[in-house]
């Protein structure tokens, strides 16, 4: 049975505002280009200190399979 972690999505609507880059502690988050913050899953442990400090409240917490 694969194994399930949790993990943060971002959803289009992101502002590229940077707060979500700025709190992540294993900065699991980058915002290329100016555009639109990604998450590297392989880094991020769902702990949702982005999602709570998003302004614009596009962050949700999801459950994947892991690999």
């Amino acid at each position: 049975m694969p194994a399930i972690k949790k993990t943060a999505h971002i959803g289009k609507e992101c502002v590229a505002c940077g707060a979500c880059l700025k709190i992540c502690p294993l900065q699991a988050i980058k915002v290329p280009n100016g555009i639109r913050a990604i998450v590297d899953e392989k880094k991020c442990v769902g702990c949702a200190k982005c999602a709570k400090t998003c302004p614009a409240d596009v962050i949700r917490i999801m459950e994947v399979f892991a690999p």
